[in-house]
């Protein structure tokens, strides 16, 4: 058997460069998604086998931008640079955009990591009439440079042959020397003197983020001999002073590198087609009739009447109604007979014919085609071009346009979405999406059952799409009134406009279908047992009865306090349920009906993260403050649709 050299790589750079397409250029199907230890940020590794001899773990980290970090992902970042003591460091960079961005690359350089520079999205910048000199930007960063085009495949192989040669320490790496002035460096020096153990970044890299009080780097170097003198240090009044300074000669310095480098064609390659998109994209009115667009033949005709119509009936009644309920039910009364045994896998709540059921015939179809539907936005590059032209719309309400990415996510899993809320730069700001997903963002099953429930009268889901509109907007408005806390800033890169790869999109939405089926399909099956264990013990009895009282004050039967209650252990699960009441209630009373379980409690993993991200506390008043608020609603909307003469 061949023995094989194991190294360790990280991908590091900013959102939107390409890192993920270049994670799957280089390591293919074979990855895994999981927690960073003792955090909910979430870290994808793959592995690659070069030649006989070679296996490289390749880990996909959170977008970073700044030793310095503000982010909870770019906090785990960090620390995977600091903990995993990788063999190469590969910083993915928008080529067209290298002068904002190799600050950072300077930053990793001065901290000793044997640092690989991939100028990614190479094509772009030739389209706008520019190319880089590349073997003399090696020559003067002493590392690496590599060119990419990573949707399209290029560079890759010259990539893997540069991470082989410095994880085997063939690259030569020369000192980069970065000068902060007389002053700064006194400080550096006093501050190197006192570090004493070996870390996995150089001194004088920690002495930096020392003078620029980083709480994260103090964390890290606690057990220093003189940490009380070095914690002194950092606490001084100089430290913003020192974050500015270091910040303006890293600008500098980065700036005076390209401009020697790069060379700018007076012939611009760029397309008409992109220059028009550009436009469009970007124009306060037209950028709005293309997110209509997209709600319409998205959302709305997609989502709603392909996934959770067609697909739907041909899974749901054709399959499960027609041959494997009946099925399951002659098979287990035959073993069990009408015994309380019996309902846990079958009959009107088991695991088989309502857990299952729900999951794959009802949900799994919708969540399907919102994943696919995501993964072509996101792969095009719209997704952020979204996020900027909502970015002033969403100022008035105290969000920046990054708070778009996780409220769309949100339309996908709440749960996911809530744990995206700390990519956001506020605490503020983060509180305000965490209660905005909360109380008026439907999961994509939600939705998707929602659209199917409505979508008989473009009338009512109007009704529904506008109140919930209406409803997001006002707590938006007095939150940002009465939440303290700086106010949203907004920097995002631009990736340009593609025709998405279908390569790409497929193995995206595999990959959300796996977590899917993972975490998401045995909740179902957890909440029929413990629909079960509730019927034996009348617990469930109690509490749908004490949620019938404000349902009816609503105008809606008894039956929705049970729909309102399966809500709680998935918003889906309660979405699906709504499918067996569509035949017995009216236009007005689904209309009400479907409000309400929108604005109704989040589900309990979406409760859980919560909880985890804001605290107890907060989780607990955001719950207690949701369930009212979702019946007044909905008692207001019943007297208006009364009185307007809706059936």
């Amino acid at each position: 058997m061949t023995h094989k050299n194991k190294y360790k790589t990280l991908l590091v750079g900013n959102p939107n460069v390409g890192k993920s397409a270049l994670f799957y250029q280089l390591t293919g199907k074979y990855a895994s998604v999981s927690n960073y230890p003792g955090t909910t940020v979430s870290i994808t590794s793959g592995k690659m086998s070069i030649g006989e001899h070679h296996e490289v773990e390749i880990i996909d980290t959170p977008g970073f931008y700044n030793m310095m970090t503000i982010t909870e992902e770019e906090k785990v970042t960090k620390q995977i640079i600091l903990d995993e003591n990788p063999d190469a460091v590969v910083h993915v960079v928008d080529a067209k955009n290298i002068e904002r961005m190799l600050p950072l690359t300077l930053q990793l350089i001065e901290a000793g990591l044997p640092v690989i520079l991939v100028l990614n999205m190479f094509d772009e910048l030739k389209n706008r009439g520019m190319d880089i000199q590349i073997s003399h930007l090696e020559h003067d960063l002493g590392i690496p440079v590599v060119e990419t085009v990573a949707i399209k495949g290029q560079g890759v192989s010259n990539l893997i042959s540069r991470i082989t040669s410095v994880a085997e320490g063939r690259h030569a790496y020369e000192k980069l020397n970065v000068n902060y002035g007389k002053s700064l460096e006194e400080k550096i020096s006093d501050v190197q003197s006192l570090i004493k153990g070996d870390y996995s970044i150089s001194k004088r890299s920690i002495a930096l983020l020392v003078l620029q009080n980083d709480r994260d780097i103090l964390t890290y170097i606690k057990n220093e001999p003189q940490f009380n003198e070095i914690s002194k240090i950092a606490e001084e009044d100089s430290a913003a002073e020192a974050s500015l300074s270091v910040s303006h000669v890293l600008h500098n310095l980065a700036s005076s590198i390209i401009k020697e480098h790069i060379k700018k064609s007076t012939k611009r390659q760029k397309s008409s087609f992109q220059g028009f998109v550009d436009k469009v994209t970007f124009h306060p009115i037209f950028s709005l009739f293309i997110v209509a667009i997209i709600l319409y033949y998205g959302f709305y005709k997609f989502v709603g009447q392909f996934g959770a119509g067609f697909l739907v009936d041909l899974i749901e009644v054709n399959i499960f109604e027609n041959y494997i309920n009946p099925s399951v039910n002659n098979f287990f009364r035959s073993i069990l007979g009408d015994t309380v045994f019996f309902n846990l896998f079958a009959g009107e709540y088991g695991i088989i014919t309502l857990g299952l059921r729900y999951a794959i015939a009802i949900v799994l179809p919708v969540v399907s085609t919102f994943f696919l539907l995501f993964s072509v936005i996101e792969d095009s590059g719209y997704l952020v071009r979204l996020s900027m032209s909502l970015d002033k719309m969403f100022k008035k309400i105290g969000l920046s346009g990054r708070s778009v990415i996780p409220l769309i996510l949100g339309l996908g899993c709440g749960t996911m979405a809530t744990i995206v809320t700390r990519t956001l730069e506020t605490k503020r700001e983060r509180l305000v999406v965490t209660f905005l997903l909360a109380l008026t963002i439907p999961c994509s099953a939600q939705l998707g059952v929602i659209l199917g429930i409505l979508g008989v009268s473009f009338t009512a889901l109007a009704i529904w799409f506008f109140t919930i509109l209406i409803i997001f907007t006002l707590a938006g408005f007095v939150l940002n009134r009465y939440t303290k806390g700086e106010p949203a800033t907004f920097f995002m890169e631009i990736p340009p406009i593609r025709w998405p790869k279908i390569g790409n999109v497929l193995a995206k939405t595999f990959n959300r279908l796996k977590w899917y089926a993972l975490e998401v399909i045995p909740i179902f099956v957890y909440a029929s047992i413990l629909i079960w264990v509730g019927k034996i013990t009348k617990i469930f009895e109690l509490l749908t009865g004490l949620l019938a009282y404000p349902a009816n004050w609503a105008g809606l039967p008894d039956k929705m306090g049970e729909i309102f209650l399966y809500g709680f252990f998935r918003r889906d699960f309660g979405a699906a349920g709504m499918y067996d009441l569509t035949d017995v209630m009216t236009l007005r009373e689904l209309v009400v009906a479907t409000v309400i379980l929108t604005l109704f409690v989040p589900c309990i993993a979406q409760f859980s993260v919560m909880i985890k991200e804001r605290g107890t506390k907060t989780a607990v008043l955001i719950f207690l403050a949701v369930i009212p608020f979702a019946f007044l609603v909905g008692i207001i909307l019943n007297q208006i649709l009364l009185f307007w003469g809706m059936a």
